[in-house]
């Protein structure tokens, strides 16, 4: 049962197709949270990407990592719409086995902590309970300007 559906995930994230990676969250404390990305073959990034061996590639599974941490940020900030969570760094990323189509990512991002606008957050990415990726994420919280 997801605890945020899609729509609310699009009303806390500012990404949109192709670049939205989380369909749910299922989990949600207040420094710990799941998401879920379901793996499709229909990806736009499969087609070019080893096309005869589709695999998720490792950066994007690093950015549905952000992006469930990014909700865990934005969802208690008030005025949440203008602002941004933008990725600052990525420590000990270690991809462990091939994301392919079909596979369900589930994303857990913990809070190491917070200070005034950076958040660092540790990572785990599963698949059928075997761990596929992990990474420490640091983001920064922004005001969003408009040119």
């Amino acid at each position: 049962m997801a605890i945020l559906d899609i729509d609310a995930i699009r009303d806390i994230l500012p990404h949109r197709y192709p670049f939205l990676l989380v369909d749910r969250i299922v989990e949600m404390e207040p420094d710990r949270i799941v998401g879920i990305k379901n793996v499709s073959v229909n990806e736009p990034f499969f087609m070019g990407h080893f096309p005869d061996f589709p695999v998720m590639p490792g950066v994007l599974i690093t950015e549905s990592m952000a992006q469930v941490a990014g909700i865990l940020v934005l969802k208690e900030i008030p005025d949440r719409h203008q602002k941004l969570v933008l990725l600052a760094s990525v420590d000990g990323a270690k991809f462990r086995r091939p994301v392919r189509p079909g596979d369900q990512l589930r994303i857990e991002m913990k809070m190491i902590s917070k200070k005034s606008t950076i958040c660092k957050m540790s990572g785990e990415v599963t698949v059928d309970g075997v761990i596929v990726a992990e990474a420490t994420l640091m983001c920064v919280i922004r005001d969003r300007v408009i040119a």
